[in-house]
């Protein structure tokens, strides 16, 4: 089968949420025997030459570089519009010339889009079959990011978020199957009641990478681990130093927290001045802090689909502590496989009750692996994907005959 793949953001090398979904789909049709070209972006000159390592899991590969200053001006451009700015921050005249030679020159059997910002560019094709994944619903986001800023922000946010909601209903008619990374935001595309066909498939974990290497852990040390650019995790942080980290430390001085992720901004640095707390900012790999750290937090109070540092945390073996929000997009349970906490009172008694007692955290170390064995892998959500492509397949196959049987 020859497959047309769109997506946002260049997916190798899968070192971030937004490309480690699409790198594994594309590596596992492509070791089905199953021909994938990319189209993608690229907003620097490095993440073209890493995005390079792509060849070995793909047939061909495009990409189509952008510069943030531009799409910035896009975005403001279609403010006054009913096309959302985050369209406008996806779109590239050269990205869609070539995705329109390609469909013009060649012969697709499926097209796949993850993120519904990149549908624009095949949205309007109507003779080949299509899945749009939207991994997380972006409108409920930026509506959530409007209940959390200050305002005018919040205005515009709010804009945004109701013009991708119209979006979102649009494009799930125009595709013949939308899917999401969990049942939640799952729930939520159904609530959209368009009438299009949807489903669902976890996001993985590659559990040999991120696996316990038997070294020793610091009971004194926490970890939280996230791209530091990223308002979610700026906000998680900044409340949990406010307001959490106190608490932890009145009961034990000698804790440490280390907050590791590329790009920290001026005021995420600036944490690095409280006491116990060290900001690292981009690291070669983040295995060693998290595998070195009693448990690690991920109390996020803005969260859509699944937290992958969630799942990585616990394939090797490292307990966390989770909000309600974030836990929901985890396939695993409150006290048998992770800790939930929300307020800052339950999250310092849930940190102290994992570094104070090693046989608690000994018991979550082994649950919390074996969940992401048995409920995370790549392979058993990618046989779900296999599943929902072959739905679409038949249904195309089916519509196609009695078209010809009419004429």
């Amino acid at each position: 089968m020859n497959i047309l793949y769109v997506c946002h953001r260049f997916p190798f090398p899968p070192k971030r949420g937004g490309k480690i979904r699409p790198f594994n789909m594309i590596r596992h049709l492509t070791a089905a025997g199953h021909e994938v070209t990319v189209c993608s972006l690229v907003r620097a000159e490095d993440e073209g030459v890493e995005g390079q390592g792509i060849a070995p899991h793909c047939k061909a590969f495009h990409m189509a570089r952008v510069h943030n200053p531009v799409q910035a001006l896009r975005m403001v451009a279609h403010l006054p519009l009913t096309t959302p700015s985050s369209m406008g921050f996806f779109y590239s005249a050269e990205l869609a010339a070539k995705i329109k030679h390609l469909l013009a020159t060649q012969k697709f059997d499926l097209i796949f889009v993850h993120c519904s910002s990149v549908a624009q560019y095949v949205e309007h094709v109507q003779d080949i079959p299509k899945i749009l994944d939207f991994g997380d619903m972006d409108s409920q986001k930026w509506l959530e990011y409007a209940d959390a800023k200050p305002f005018p922000l919040s205005l515009g946010y709010r804009l945004e978020g109701y013009k991708m909601l119209a979006a979102e209903k649009r494009l799930a008619r125009r595709f013949d199957l939308c899917t999401a990374t969990t049942r939640a935001e799952w729930q939520t595309l159904n609530d959209y009641g368009t009438g299009a066909a949807t489903d669902w498939f976890p996001n993985g974990v590659d559990a040999d990478y991120f696996s316990p290497d038997g070294t020793d852990y610091d009971p004194d040390t926490i970890s939280f681990i996230g791209r530091m650019d990223y308002y979610p995790n700026q906000e998680c942080m900044s409340r949990f130093c406010a307001e959490t980290w106190p608490l932890i430390k009145a009961r034990r001085p000698q804790m440490k927290l280390t907050i590791v992720g590329a790009d920290p901004s001026p005021a995420m640095r600036k944490l690095g001045e409280i006491d116990g707390v060290t900001v690292t900012g981009s690291v070669p790999h983040v295995q060693p802090y998290v595998r070195k750290s009693a448990l690690m937090v991920a109390p996020l109070a803005i969260a859509r689909g699944t937290q992958n540092k969630i799942l990585e945390a616990m394939a090797m073996g490292v307990p966390v502590v989770t909000s309600s929000i974030a836990a929901g997009g985890v396939d695993a349970e409150s006290e048998t496989h992770l800790l939930v906490a929300d307020t800052p009172q339950q999250c310092a008694e849930a940190v102290l009750r994992i570094v104070e007692n090693p046989a608690e955290r000994e018991r979550l170390s082994s649950a919390g692996r074996a969940r992401m064995l048995s409920h995370h892998a790549w392979p058993r959500s990618m046989e779900r994907l296999d599943k929902i492509i072959a739905q679409v397949l038949t249904s195309a196959s089916t519509s196609s005959k009695k078209q010809a049987v009419k004429s």
